[in-house]
């Protein structure tokens, strides 16, 4: 018995260890370069998932292929025509772990970036009410009170070393929803 609960513990351990799950990998799909399917509150199962934390990523997922494919993926799904959003996070497509990509409108050319392991860490100055709406809460708007002067707390693809970046205006708030989805928070949540 006590064989077999030690050989238990490091199964655990190595399973904690890994990069990603098979079930991440076949979401994923480092072989596919299209539009994943975005989880919506209409439907009881995706609801739920929608509501669940995400978890942290370790250096060697974020070096890893499954990341690479991820990244595309995601910028693919919230740019394609049938999305046309500014931000999405892990969890709208399935993946319960903090990643999010947001369209940065305080850079130049308003490029779509990808940021693991992401918190707001910061926010200064009274929040000011903005329209709202979300892929996964499709047909709703809502006035939600943000912050437009906030820090934002990541794993940086460069150095693989948590970085903190000051983020004001538009892009604050986007910052803000998508770090909510990585805590199970949807917007809704605000004005219900």
């Amino acid at each position: 018995m006590k064989k077999l609960l030690i050989l238990f513990a490091v199964c655990l351990a190595l399973a904690s260890c890994a990069a990603w799950t098979e079930e991440e990998k076949s979401l994923i799909g480092v072989a596919s370069d299209g539009v994943m399917r975005v989880l919506t509150v209409d439907d009881h199962a995706d609801s739920l998932l929608l509501r669940t934390p995400g978890a942290d990523l370790s250096s060697a997922a974020l070096k890893s292929p499954q990341f690479a494919a991820l990244a595309e993926r995601m910028v693919a799904t919230v740019t394609s025509p049938e999305q046309d959003g500014v931000g999405i996070a892990g969890p709208q497509v399935g993946l319960l772990r903090r990643v999010v990509a947001v369209q940065r409108f305080d850079k130049e050319g308003e490029p779509f970036e990808v940021y693991p392991n992401i918190r707001v860490s910061d926010k200064r100055g009274p929040g000011e009410l903005g329209g709202e709406g979300c892929l996964s809460v499709p047909g709703r708007r809502g006035e939600v009170l943000r912050s437009r002067d906030i820090d934002i707390t990541y794993t940086s693809l460069y150095s693989y070393k948590d970085t903190t970046e000051r983020v004001q205006g538009f892009t604050a708030v986007i910052f803000q929803h998508e770090c909510d989805h990585l805590d199970g928070i949807l917007y809704t949540d605000y004005i219900d």
